[in-house]
């Protein structure tokens, strides 16, 4: 298993330290009542990436989503209020505005779709070179998160950061090529499993940033949410918990259901289950769930919703 190793600016055609300036440090603060905060917790701690010269900061979305308080942190040590201005729950993506001037550089977005396996990237938390690492992309896939959350196409970097929230990830050229999500395990012909960062692509911002921008998140129809934690186990897709005041807690899930079929059609692994659901149409649209439990199917009737009604709103400061 690889040791995280510190970047070293004779390695790069890019000025490594301005480039890592652009990643500020994120600390949110969420309502107790908040639908989000027996899950996540009512404090959250992380990174942004400056992409404008006027404050706009992009992370992953769950560091800042139902905040009543944003704290933005420069590499100096110099703090900021910041407002948390958009998210999207199908990228994860997450936008905060700086509320006074930082003085920071933005980094520019890079293109993730050329971005290939093997190439050499920086992986940068707040703090400098003392918080990022020299990492490489070790795979591009499919990702399927229990949340009801999927990506056709993640960018998967290692070794893993420690901080990864909302860490960015820097190209070649000093670009922004991703913001870091998760921590997962990577299994190779050459490992057993090493520690990696489940990165969001840049790509997936640039249709629906000027929309964030606007409305506070993207203008498409709502899909359609169950408020279901769901697992693969072998061919099967089991449910691990239930999300409250949820679709499926008020149908009748319960924990250890097998889903055989939606609508009438099998369906095998999460990413499966997830596009056969929002087939059906957006948000508010009924979806049958053929179920097994202890042995017996029978078929259920989840009424969806947008889950972002759930969610209290940000408070503009």
């Amino acid at each position: 298993m690889s040791l995280p190793v510190q970047p070293q600016p004779q390695d790069y055609d890019f000025d490594l330290d301005e480039a890592l300036t652009s990643v500020v440090g994120l600390r949110s603060i969420i309502p107790e009542d908040g639908f989000t905060a027996a899950i996540l917790g009512t404090e959250r701690l992380g990174n942004g990436v400056l992409i404008n010269d006027k404050g706009l900061a992009l992370t992953i979305g769950y560091l800042i989503t139902e905040a009543e308080t944003v704290w933005i942190t420069g590499h100096d040590g110099r703090t900021a209020q910041g407002h948390a201005l958009a998210y999207d729950q199908e990228t994860g993506f997450g936008l905060v505005q700086a509320l006074t001037p930082l003085d920071l550089p933005a980094l520019p977005l890079g293109d993730s779709a050329r971005a290939g396996t093997g190439e050499p990237v920086v992986v940068g938390g707040a703090g400098g070179r003392q918080q990022a690492v020299a990492a490489q992309i070790v795979a591009k896939k499919e990702f399927a998160g229990y949340w009801e959350y999927l990506l056709d196409e993640a960018i998967f970097t290692a070794p893993g950061h420690h901080n990864w929230g909302g860490t960015a990830v820097i190209g070649s050229a000093g670009e922004l090529l991703g913001i870091g999500s998760l921590q997962v395990q990577q299994w190779t012909e050459e490992s057993r499993g090493q520690d990696c960062n489940m990165i969001v692509p840049i790509n997936l911002l640039k249709p629906i940033l000027d929309e964030m921008l606007s409305f506070g998140r993207p203008q498409r129809p709502p899909r359609p949410w169950l408020g279901v934690y769901a697992t693969e186990f072998g061919k099967h897709i089991v449910i691990a918990g239930l999300a409250n005041h949820g679709p499926a807690l008020s149908a009748g899930v319960e924990p250890g259901d097998i889903v055989l079929a939606v609508d009438g059609i099998e369906v095998r692994g999460l990413a499966e289950f997830y596009r056969r659901v929002w087939a059906l149409g957006k948000a508010g649209v009924e979806v049958p769930l053929l179920v097994s439990r202890d042995g017996r199917g029978f078929e259920l009737h989840l009424q969806s919703i947008d889950r972002n009604q759930l969610f209290k709103s940000p408070i503009l400061h």
